[in-house]
């Protein structure tokens, strides 16, 4: 089997490094940080990039790619440590929308998405329902031939940047049935809609989004009402996949970065690095790499599987790349002595990154809960 990437994946590739380095390099994106809207020039250059049309179809303004694109794509993000919402806008509303969006959702959506004009957010998590998909306490009742949403989603990643929330809200049923879920489109400026923005550990940006008797039309809603589950199922692996993708690529440069610290740090009189105990622990290190480039790929692989094989896969991905993301991270600071956690260092900011990413949709233990239970299920 073959599993070279193909020449335009690997040609986008190095649009993005070449970018990263020129445009994003550590200092760069410190600075961006400090500015509530620095992030929209970057959102520009991915568009001019082609990275937002990379995965969407080509009637609506994509490049026709698909899962491996975006596997390109986060490896690359994840070594720039990027923390524009790509993930909730390119691969969980773009992909929503590709499934269950009507013709109009997705001329109108999907075009403004691959031109760099629209931002999502993926209003999912509540206070109380953790990584459950099916705990869904926000409402949805039907007002004539719309609805009217009220409830409260917690940490929505990107929100603070968005135009739209994708949101989770109970059409029927009681709060963690699996039917009853169902997915609507809302515009953040809607009447009704709030939001409590903050930063979080990695240079992101979340909010708290308080919905409150927010009124939307019938075309809001995305696919058919209360049968909305099977669809999130799907586009929070995807994402989960993208993430792992990212987390690779934040791993790659820990083990580089902690590689050269240990050429040029010394002790004793002699590089850190000609101690056999350092040796040892950075080819650890690069195994646990190479152990996650291929999960992730594997992950990446099985998205058009069936929805087992997929879930299983993810979740073992999920636990794989958790596990390695915490040894290379630990490594990576202890081998740089006390710096290795400060401010200015930037191996500190790649642990801080994966951290996060193996807490988003489900962490280590949920995943491999839900590995053994996918595989009790197929027993």
């Amino acid at each position: 089997m073959n599993f070279d990437y193909t020449d335009e994946q690997d040609m986008l590739r190095d649009s993005i490094a070449k970018w990263a380095a020129g445009q994003y390099d550590f200092e760069k994106r410190r600075e961006a940080l400090k500015s509530d809207d620095g992030w929209k020039k970057n959102w520009a250059t991915f568009a001019e990039l082609g990275l937002l049309a990379a995965p969407l179809p080509e009637e609506f303004g994509g490049l026709g790619g698909g899962a491996l694109d975006v596997n390109v794509v986060m490896e690359e993000l994840g070594k720039a440590l990027v923390v524009e919402p790509y993930v909730p806008t390119v691969v969980i509303a773009a992909n929503a929308l590709k499934y269950a969006g009507s013709a109009a959702q997705k001329d109108e959506h999907l075009t403004a998405i691959a031109g760099g004009e629209r931002v999502f957010a993926f209003a999912q998590a509540e206070p109380k329902s953790r990584w459950s998909l099916n705990d869904v306490a926000t409402t949805a009742k039907k007002d004539g031939a719309g609805y009217t949403l009220s409830g409260h989603k917690a940490v929505v990643l990107g929100a603070p940047q968005a135009d739209y929330l994708l949101v989770t809200a109970r059409t029927a049923g009681a709060q963690r049935d699996a039917k009853g879920v169902s997915l609507f489109l809302a515009p953040k400026n809607a009447k009704g809609v709030s939001t409590r923005d903050y930063p979080t550990m990695d240079g992101t940006r979340a909010s708290e989004v308080y919905l409150e008797n927010v009124s939307l039309g019938a075309e809001a809603l995305l696919g058919e009402a209360g049968a909305a589950l099977p669809l999130i199922e799907r586009i929070v692996d995807e994402a989960n996949a993208a993430y792992c993708s990212e987390a690779v690529g934040c791993l790659r440069m820990m083990h580089q970065l902690t590689h050269e610290y240990a050429k040029t740090r010394k002790q004793f009189g002699r590089a850190i690095g000609e101690f056999q105990v350092i040796q040892h622990r950075l080819v650890d290190m690069f195994m646990s790499v190479e152990e996650s480039v291929s999960m992730a790929l594997l992950a990446t692989l099985k998205l058009d599987a069936s929805d087992e094989e997929r879930a299983k896969a993810v979740s073992a991905a999920k636990v794989s790349i958790g596990k390695h993301g915490r040894f290379v991270g630990q490594n990576a600071v202890q081998t740089h002595g006390g710096m290795g956690v400060t401010d200015e260092m930037r191996v500190g900011h790649y642990f801080k990154r994966v951290t996060m990413l193996d807490s988003t949709f489900g962490n280590v233990d949920y995943h491999l809960k839900r590995y053994a239970a996918l595989t009790r299920a197929a027993a």
